[in-house]
């Protein structure tokens, strides 16, 4: 499974507040995220299937977003 860039993901904790953190820090939320948004989009594509689209909307994924949080 490939993961998100450890670089943008620096830039989401620096923004959280974060002034600084480690490269493992960084690779284990990458991880993290990654898993989120496979699990996310993957309900997203059930609603879209479900509703008998082959494209997954915005909506599809504030949906999931909604009921999973």
């Amino acid at each position: 499974m490939e993961t998100l860039p450890i670089a943008p993901i620096g830039r989401i904790l620096s923004n959280a507040g974060a002034p600084r953190a480690t490269k493992n820090a960084k690779i284990e939320l990458s991880k993290v995220l990654t898993e989120l948004g496979n699990d996310i989009a993957a309900e997203a594509v059930k609603i879209a299937k479900h509703s008998g689209r082959k494209t997954v909307k915005a909506s599809d994924i504030e949906l999931v977003v909604k009921l999973k949080f």
